[in-house]
């Protein structure tokens, strides 16, 4: 970056030698086709030197040629109009203020006519009218450069913030899918591993007494450990979409609570109200789902010997409500951040927000615990 810079510097540098030696250069011919003093070309020759600074200090130098110009008349006897002066005008309307441009433009004109017509070479109206229109045609130059470069600089900020836009839009994107990952690989491992674990006691507890039923709760692990390894291969997989296995919806918590009642914990299942009567979009059905699992992996879990529950399901006007509780097997209920308060319930309640939904949980007297949720449903269907 330092190279390219020193590199842009000299080729600016190079650029305004070239500008001043041409206006120079000007000032010679001007001299070969009405021959003058030449003490007065040489002198407007060194006068033109400070245009080679004229991108640093754009004002200073047009005040320096017009303090000169203005006042070259006392020292010598002009041939004709400076064309160092105009170049000195543009540079200020293309890199100053517009006022200071117009200001510029409106002393540098006055001048011009003055210091020109003062000269017996040069006629008043021929002074009048060529420095009106090279002020002009000067000042419209740099005015339009001024604002070609304002525009473009608009157009590179806008195309930045774009794309600053969609580098944040693409990191949120990427943080949202992969907080939704992590929710559902969590879901699944925990609901399935809870289940397997249950389920390989009771074979340990049998293989004795009943190898038969030992071999068929084994089975059940089988199953389970497979299920598990479809939904897992459902959330991480990028392929086509239909080779997926189906999103669990309200249709899989029968086959949800088979499972759970196979690993030993006895649950009883009440619906309400009309399923048909509204859609419920996908999503909901989705969160519902997981909500009834994570409540009860926690029951299989941290309840006592004995423990049932029951999940209540109520339909109502294109909402859902949904109710699980347990009775904890007789004992107390643990605190919060032992039952469940950690990361299982804080991502139920962050799904169940993304819906406009509450949720609700906490132990009931005098055991047991309770977990509830409403998502698009009135409040008096919350019991």
């Amino acid at each position: 970056m330092r190279d390219e810079g020193i590199g842009r510097s000299r080729r600016a540098w190079g650029f305004d030698l070239l500008v001043t030696v041409f206006v120079m250069a000007t000032v010679v011919l001007r001299g070969n086709q009405s021959p003058a003093d030449p003490r007065a070309a040489a002198i407007e020759i060194a006068l033109v030197l400070p245009l080679t600074l004229r991108r640093l200090y754009p004002s200073t130098v047009f005040a320096v040629l017009l303090v000169l110009f203005g006042t070259l008349p006392l020292w010598v006897e002009l041939s004709g109009p400076n064309l160092g002066l105009l170049v000195a005008l543009y540079t200020v309307a293309a890199n100053q203020s517009r006022i200071r441009a117009a200001v510029a433009a409106v002393l540098l004109d006055a001048v011009f006519i003055v210091t020109v017509a003062s000269s017996p070479n040069i006629s008043l109206i021929d002074a009048l009218i060529f420095g009106t229109a090279a002020t002009a045609a000067a000042l419209g130059l740099g005015l339009w450069i001024a604002t070609r470069r304002s525009y473009l600089a608009a157009l590179r900020e806008r195309a930045e913030r774009l794309e600053r836009e969609l580098d944040q839009q693409h990191e949120l994107a990427v943080a949202t899918e992969r907080a939704r990952m992590t929710r559902e690989m969590h879901d699944i491992v925990a609901h399935h591993l809870t289940v397997v674990v249950a389920l390989s006691d009771a074979a340990a507890r049998t293989a004795v007494r009943s190898p038969e039923q030992a071999a068929e709760v084994m089975r059940q692990v089988s199953a389970t450990g497979r299920q598990a390894l479809a939904e897992a291969r459902r959330v991480l997989a990028g392929g086509d979409p239909t080779e997926r296995e189906p999103v669990p919806d309200l249709g899989g918590v029968d086959a949800l609570l088979e499972g759970v009642r196979t690993a030993g914990l006895p649950v009883t299942y009440q619906v309400s109200g009309d399923p048909g009567a509204a859609p419920i979009e996908p999503g909901v059905q989705l969160t519902v789902y997981r909500l009834v699992q994570e409540a009860l992996t926690n029951t299989l879990k941290h309840a006592g010997p004995g423990a049932t529950a029951t999940v209540r399901l109520t339909y109502v006007g294109g909402g859902v409500a949904v109710e699980i509780e347990d009775d904890g097997g007789g004992r107390p209920a643990r605190p919060a951040p032992e039952r469940g308060g950690g990361r299982g319930l804080t991502g139920m309640r962050e799904r169940v927000h993304a819906y406009g939904g509450e949720v609700e949980s906490g132990p009931r007297r005098p055991a047991g615990w309770r977990v509830s949720a409403r998502i698009g449903a009135s409040e008096q269907v919350a019991s």
